[in-house]
């Protein structure tokens, strides 16, 4: 998979994405300001770059300013706590490629970080846009589900986490796994949110598609990605 760049300050968050994105598959370093930061993605080593805009030492802007003057067109996603217009444009205009801001969904973070790595490397194979398993059909494209050509209505959660499950089968995924990728990084450990929506998606796709694995939390059990 693919090799990133976490250039944010604020450890909680970047230890948050890291672990996110390792259990997509990529492999994530840091770096805790812009200075470093920019040095880091000039270096070649490195697919994609998230980045963060209130950096100690050099600001956001001026590592996207760096990258960019330099020839670099390694793709960046800049995530910040600045969301005016004002700063959208600024950022856009100054190179970046995606823009989002905090607080922010991880589901959603890993799949502009999917769609800028799979527009960054056009040489490679297309990227899958259909999960499939059994007779769930899952369009990361249209954002929509399907079972036995069926198709059915899930709110933006109850996707984020089938999408989740079915990107992991036969993977026993824990609570707090499940309120980390789908809720955030300010989620509730004490909260029963999870078990409410799997609930809903078993109404939703049938009482087959999720087993609960005691003590350990939830399991996709409908077979493996197509």
């Amino acid at each position: 998979m693919a090799r990133i760049l976490i250039v944010e300050d604020e450890p909680r968050i970047a230890s948050f994405m890291a672990k996110g994105l390792a259990a997509d598959g990529h492999t994530t370093s840091v770096a805790e300001d812009g200075i470093t930061g920019l040095d880091l993605a000039l270096s070649g080593e490195f697919d994609l770059v998230i980045l963060d805009i209130g950096l100690p030492r050099l600001d956001g802007y001026g590592v996207l300013d760096g990258l960019r003057s330099q020839g670099s067109r390694v793709p960046v996603v800049v995530l910040t706590a600045r969301d005016s217009v004002t700063d959208t444009v600024h950022a856009l205009e100054g190179g970046a490629d995606d823009y989002m801001p905090k607080p922010f969904r991880f589901a959603e973070l890993l799949a502009r970080v999917r769609l800028r790595l799979r527009q960054a490397n056009d040489s490679s194979p297309v990227a899958e846009d259909t999960l499939a398993a059994g007779p769930v059909e899952l369009d990361l494209r249209r954002r929509t589900v399907s079972r036995d050509g069926r198709e059915i209505e899930l709110s933006a959660r109850e996707f984020q986490m089938l999408e989740l499950f079915m990107l992991n089968p036969g993977q026993v995924l824990s609570r707090e796994q499940l309120l980390s990728h789908v809720w955030g990084y300010d989620f509730d450990p004490g909260s029963n949110v999870v078990d409410v929506y799997v609930g809903y998606l078993r109404r939703k796709l049938g009482s087959d598609v999720i087993v609960t694995v005691r003590g350990m939390g939830y399991r996709f059990a409908l077979g493996g990605r197509s």
